[in-house]
């Protein structure tokens, strides 16, 4: 799994006027829970590019006064007017305890009910998994090559080990549907006797 690693200031000042002066010299406040205390500290949104700027699950390494963190994203906030990011949240991973986290899913193969001239549809993006920090990954891969016309594949269809996926497990997360040209050609067929 790809990690990006940010250098971070501690913050001393807290509340709105600390928060805007900090902003204001292109500074993005932050906090980092989970672990043993939360951490407040400051990184520079150039620095945070990569990591928030990206559809890609990844892990951050961030140096705060000495320590290493090493977190995955919890929340980010961003101003409703100039669309600039005005805060962040981590979660800190501590080996042995589970977190909670989106992972992107990754489709493969070539669904069956395509080949036969049907559409495909991608109904869900990424899902929520509750797990150990070690069995974190980059992404959930599903394999659509099974997948034949008219049919879905749901969320109690993903095979992911020592994760457990929070999402109900009846949702289609990926299916075939005839496209108005099969539809016509089919009714175009005259019904053999």
């Amino acid at each position: 799994m790809k990690t990006v690693t940010i250098e971070g200031q501690l913050r001393t000042g807290t509340g709105k006027s600390a928060a805007r002066q900090l902003r204001s010299q292109d500074l993005v406040p932050g906090v980092i829970y989970g672990g043993a205390k939360e951490v407040i500290f400051t990184a520079t949104a150039v620095a945070l590019k990569p990591f928030v700027y990206t559809s890609d699950f990844q892990k951050i390494d961030i140096k705060v006064d000495g320590q290493t963190f090493t977190c995955i994203l919890k929340d980010l906030q961003f101003d409703k007017v100039s669309d600039k990011l005005i805060h962040i949240d981590l979660l800190e991973l501590v080996e042995g305890k589970k977190v909670s986290a989106t992972i992107p899913l990754k489709f493969t193969g070539a669904a069956a009910g395509v080949k036969a001239g049907g559409k495909l549809e991608i109904r869900l993006k990424s899902v929520k998994v509750k797990t150990l920090p070690k069995y974190l990954r980059e992404n959930i891969e599903v394999d659509l090559t099974n997948l034949e016309l008219n049919t879905n594949i749901r969320v109690q269809d993903i095979v992911a080990d020592n994760i457990e996926i929070q999402n109900s497990p009846r949702i289609p997360i990926a299916s075939v549907t005839m496209t108005r040209q099969l539809k016509q050609e089919e009714a175009a067929t005259p019904a053999k006797k």
